[in-house]
């Protein structure tokens, strides 16, 4: 089924399309969907037979990560398919295992952007079972500057300031949306003048997107 994007999604994104559904292999802590019943991981061919239609903004897998490592190469390749075949579309594949984007290069369809989420340069999650940061920005660096690019800094935790900016730029990214943890997750955050500082930093050399959530430590 095509939902239209509501809650803490991107603004930018006008619907989302899970095909792939149940517990994320990533099984990140502050992940929104463990507030609800996951059942086990399986993939919804019923969700083929969805007309995708033209003229919006399609996140794919917005509910569980589609990329995974122990994602089956069929099930992507099936997506990318009935994608590639709409047409009409823009649509946002995002992952916190891009070094797989590679692997599908001639499968996207005609716009796409490729994101990733790194939420900080230190790894300072426990339990996530994604790649750490460090992997997904050499992964993400790798990939062609020409094919259009974003990274997503969501829920935004401490970090260096001069190395961050750095990994960010060595991504080429067309933007960067940036956000807090919107689930009392008791996260080690920055401050407000640190999130200030790498909104200008990042200013320099990209587009920077502010989600609504982030007032709360940039304090207005």
């Amino acid at each position: 089924m095509l939902n239209k994007s509501k809650g803490n999604m991107y603004p930018w994104v006008t619907h989302t399309w899970n095909i792939i559904k149940g517990k994320c292999p990533h099984d990140c802590s502050y992940c929104y969907m463990k507030r609800y019943p996951q059942s086990q991981l399986h993939f919804d061919s019923s969700e083929l037979k969805t007309k995708l239609g033209s003229g919006k903004t399609i996140f794919v897998g917005s509910s569980c990560d589609a990329w995974a490592e122990t994602i089956p190469d069929l099930w992507i390749k099936s997506i990318l398919i009935q994608c590639a075949e709409a047409g009409g579309n823009k649509y946002l594949f995002q992952s916190k295992n891009p070094i797989r984007f590679r692997e599908y290069s001639g499968y996207y369809p005609p716009d796409f952007i490729l994101g990733t989420t790194i939420e900080s340069n230190y790894n300072l999650l426990q339990g996530c079972l994604a790649p750490n940061v460090y992997e997904r920005m050499k992964a993400m660096s790798a990939i062609n500057h020409l094919i259009p690019k974003m990274v997503s800094i969501e829920p935004i935790i401490d970090f260096d300031l001069g190395d961050f900016i750095g990994w960010i730029k060595n991504i080429s990214p067309k933007f960067v949306s940036i956000g807090a943890d919107s689930g009392n997750n008791h996260l080690p955050e920055p401050s407000g003048d640190k999130v200030k500082a790498l909104i200008e930093g990042l200013r320099e050399f990209t587009e920077v997107k502010i989600k609504e959530n982030l007032r709360r430590l940039r304090g207005y």
